[in-house]
């Protein structure tokens, strides 16, 4: 006799491990990187220091962040032979590119074969550098145009913007795309970090891990939805059809984009701060009218707060990207861009400890079925 199951689908509220790196309230949106609130973290740090503390778990003194950022800017450069492939690939979606590029990086690397924690750190900071020069290149490439190498005299947010226009970004929007940067550096063990880690517990090398969590985080589930937001503001236009195009959607059984997450139960402390910078960008840039739309749809959702549905960070992190005049194909770029040093982490805690993630599936289908050989079916 089988015994009894009980199904966690979706591994909901299932743990996994201990970790040290971010802790999430979800009933109360509260989100800490290293003990740390991000409420802090996204108005007084720095990507730069914010990934300090995460890949050493203390906020550096100032030489520490000094010397960090110096290696950081010191490795941005690609191999040309990762160019060359970003060419032979440039019809792609930018998340297969930046997948693909990642996975060839991996052959370039002096120590991909090092699994050890100091060489797994030090294979991340080099891919937090890298990953928004592969990202800019492809876009430059895709165009028609020549990449443009990396700047050393800006900071990690400057730079990308530098190499995606080709020309030295304003500091308020430079500072935009850096909280953006530090919002999503972690998030605890979401789907692409499960996914990195998964890679990690078969004692497979880092880039093979990372690689795991751009796939995953590609999907419209996770890491897509900035871009399905803006595509709806696009689609509503007008801040006047905003809310007869939210009710449409939601009479019809359909989901607005931007709303909901599995672990918060309230408004995500994330989308806090993007939602003061889509407010201001938008008034600076003369397009007041994409927060109204989304402020409008915002109030259509309103009684599903009962239900735990409040917005999340996706609902304003893409309209900042198309304020600031970038493709939509790139904002899950971004987001990953961002998300690296939380890949690393996770993946350094699972190496430190390590045990092969390996679930159960509850088998439900025919059993004991009698093998008919081919000349005698039907």
């Amino acid at each position: 006799m089988l015994r009894e199951i009980e199904l966690k689908r979706g591994l909901k509220d299932v743990y996994i491990d201990k970790t040290m790196v971010s802790f999430i309230d979800g009933q109360v949106g509260k989100l800490l990187y290293r003990g740390y609130n991000i409420r802090d973290l996204a108005e007084k740090s720095s990507f730069e220091e914010t990934t300090y503390l995460l890949l050493y778990g203390t906020l550096p003194t100032r030489r520490e962040l000094e010397e960090f950022d110096a290696t950081l800017r010191s490795n941005r450069s690609l191999p040309k032979e990762v160019v060359q492939i970003i060419r032979l690939v440039h019809k792609a979606h930018p998340m297969d590119v930046l997948r693909t590029a990642v996975s060839a990086m991996a052959a370039f690397d002096p120590e991909t074969r090092d699994n050890s924690l100091e060489a797994t750190r030090r294979k991340g900071i080099r891919l937090t550098a890298q990953a928004p020069t592969i990202v800019a290149a492809h876009s430059r490439i895709r165009q028609g145009l020549e990449p443009i190498s990396p700047n050393p005299k800006l900071n990690h947010a400057a730079n990308f913007l530098h190499m995606l226009f080709g020309k030295e970004p304003p500091d308020d929007e430079t500072e935009i795309i850096d909280k953006d940067f530090v919002l999503h550096a972690e998030h605890g063990i979401n789907a692409s970090a499960f996914g990195a880690r998964v890679a990690a517990s078969t004692a497979s090398d880092f880039h093979s891990a990372v690689v795991a969590g751009i796939g995953i985080l590609k999907g419209p589930a996770h890491g897509g939805a900035a871009e399905e937001v803006m595509k709806m503001a696009l689609d509503i236009g007008e801040e006047d059809r905003s809310k007869e195009y939210a009710r449409k959607i939601l009479d019809s059984g359909g989901r607005i984009m931007g709303f909901g997450h599995r672990v918060y139960k309230t408004v995500d402390p994330r989308s806090i701060h993007l939602r003061e910078e889509v407010q201001a960008l938008g008034e600076k840039k003369g397009q007041p009218k994409w927060f109204r739309i989304l402020s409008k749809v915002e109030e259509v959702m309103r009684p599903y707060a009962g239900r735990g549905i409040f917005v999340n960070v996706d609902f304003f992190s893409g309209t900042i990207y198309h304020l600031l005049d970038i493709p939509q194909d790139l904002f899950v770029s971004i987001f990953a861009m961002g998300r690296i040093p939380g890949w690393t982490v996770q993946v350094m805690e699972q190496y430190s400890d390590n045990i092969l993630l390996r679930p159960m599936l509850e088998y439900v289908g025919p059993m004991d079925l009698e093998y008919v050989p081919i000349d005698q079916r039907g």
